[in-house]
C-alpha cells in the first residue's frame, strides 16, 4: 500500500520541525515506517530526529555526483537511525538548498522531488512520508506538494502571533487555489505550538474554518529534549497529545477542511480595529524638495493644485467605483455601511476600492 503522504508547513522559527520531529517519533513508537523529508534550504529539519547528526543533503549529493558523471542513489541520500526503544527505525532525508545569496531555494526543492520521484519514493514500503516545509517562503518551489498532489493531506503549524497565523493563512489560500484548477491535497488543519493560552490561533481558525487539530502548550522540558537531539515526546504529557493525533490520521478520523482562507482586510481585522483611510499620497514635488523653499501660500497652493487634479481624476472613473470610492474616502463611511447602502457584498466594496485606488494612482501621474 501507499504511503500516506502529508505536508507540515509552518513559519520558520516557531517549531515547525519540533513538530514534524515529535510525530516522526510517534509513528515509529506505534510500529509504523516513517520518512521525515527536510524541504527546507537550512536542511536542519532531521537534526533532532538523527540525535544531531546533520545528513548529506541531496543538493549538494547531487551536485557532486554530476560533476563524476554518476547517478544518485538511494543510499547516497536515504538514512536511518535504529533507536533501541522503538519497534522500528526513523528514516530521514534533507533536500537542502543553495548557500544563502547563491541560488534559488524554491529550485532547489523542485529539483529534489524530480530526483525522488526517479528514486520511485512513493512506491518504497512506507507507512508515512512526512514532508517539513517552510511556509513563509512564497515562490512556487515550496508549494510543489500542493502545486502537483504530491502530498495528500496538509497541516498547517502556527504559534498565537499574528505573522505565524498570517503564514498560515497564505498556505491555506495557496491549497486553495490549487484544489480550485485539480489539486488534490487536503487541507486536515492546524497545530498551534508552543501555546500561551491566549486564544488568538483559535479566534483565526473559527474565523476561517479550519480544524484545531492539537495545541502544545510551551514546555521548557520539550526544549530542554529537543536542544539536547531527544524527542519530547518521551514526556507522558506530549507523548497522549502526538498519540491521539497520529492515531486520528492513521483512522481517517479527521474530517478535511475546506476552509480557503481569509482575505487581508478580513485577516487584520481579527486583531483590532483598522482604518478604512486610503494612504496619504506623496508628491514628486516634496520628495525632490520642491516645495521646502516655498512661502507657506504658495505650498498651500501647490498642494491645493494636487487636490484638484485628484478631484480631476475621480470624475474620471467609472460609475460604480466613483461610487464607492466617495462613500468610503470622501465620505468617510465604513465599509459594511457602503456595502449596506448599495446593496453589495462587503468583498464586491472592497473589490471596486481596490479598482478605484488603482486608477486613480494611474490617472493621476498620467494627467
Amino acid at each position: 500500500m501507499a504511503a500516506r503522504t502529508i505536508a507540515i508547513y509552518g513559519k520558520g522559527g516557531i517549531g515547525k520541525s519540533f513538530t514534524t520531529t515529535n510525530l516522526s517519533a510517534t509513528f515509529a513508537m506505534m510500529n509504523k515506517r516513517v520518512l521525515q523529508l527536510g524541504c527546507d534550504p537550512k536542511h536542519d529539519s532531521t537534526t533532532s530526529l538523527f540525535g544531531g547528526i546533520p545528513l548529506p543533503t541531496l543538493t549538494d549529493v547531487f551536485a557532486e555526483k554530476n560533476g563524476l558523471n554518476q547517478q544518485v542513489a538511494i543510499s547516497d541520500i536515504v538514512f536511518r537511525r535504529d533507536i533501541a526503544d522503538f519497534p522500528q527505525p526513523i528514516y530521514g532525508i534533507e533536500l537542502g538548498g543553495p548557500q544563502v545569496g547563491r541560488g534559488c531555494g524554491g529550485r532547489g526543492i523542485i529539483s529534489g522531488f524530480d530526483v525522488l520521484e526517479k528514486l520511485g519514493i512513493f512506491k518504497w514500503e512506507l507507512d508515512v512520508i512526512l514532508m517539513d516545509f517552510l511556509g513563509d517562503v512564497v515562490c512556487g518551489g515550496f508549494a510543489t506538494p500542493l502545486a502537483r498532489s504530491l502530498s495528500e493531506e496538509v497541516i498547517l503549524v502556527t504559534n498565537n502571533d499574528r505573522q505565524s497565523i498570517f503564514t498560515a493563512n497564505n498556505i491555506c489560500q495557496a491549497n486553495n487555489y490549487f484544489r480550485t484548477i485539480g489539486g488534490q491535497s487536503r487541507l486536515l488543519g492546524l497545530i498551534i505550538n508552543r501555546d500561551d493560552g491566549s486564544g488568538i490561533a483559535e479566534r483565526y481558525a473559527e474565523a476561517a474554518g479550519i480544524t484545531v487539530l492539537m495545541k502544545v502548550p510551551y514546555s521548557a522540558d520539550a526544549r530542554d529534549k529537543d536542544d539536547s537531539f531527544d524527542f519530547a515526546v518521551r514526556l507522558p504529557e506530549l507523548q497522549q497529545k502526538f498519540r491521539t493525533l497520529a492515531s486520528d490520521i492513521l483512522e481517517n478520523r479527521i474530517t478535511p477542511c475546506e476552509a480557503v482562507g481569509l482575505d487581508f482586510m478580513g485577516f487584520v481585522r481579527l486583531f483590532g480595529d483598522v482604518s478604512n483611510d486610503a494612504p496619504l499620497a506623496a508628491t514628486a514635488d516634496e520628495l525632490f524638495g520642491r516645495l521646502n523653499n516655498l512661502p507657506i501660500a504658495e505650498k498651500n497652493s501647490a498642494l491645493d493644485s494636487d487636490n484638484l487634479r485628484m478631484l480631476q481624476c475621480i470624475e474620471k472613473l467609472g460609475a460604480e467605483e466613483q461610487e464607492v470610492y466617495q462613500m468610503v474616502e470622501q465620505e468617510k463611511r465604513a465599509i459594511s455601511e457602503v456595502a449596506e447602502l448599495t446593496r453589495r457584498e462587503e468583498s464586491a466594496v472592497r473589490e471596486l476600492l481596490v479598482r478605484a485606488r488603482k486608477e486613480l494612482a494611474k490617472l493621476f501621474f498620467e494627467l
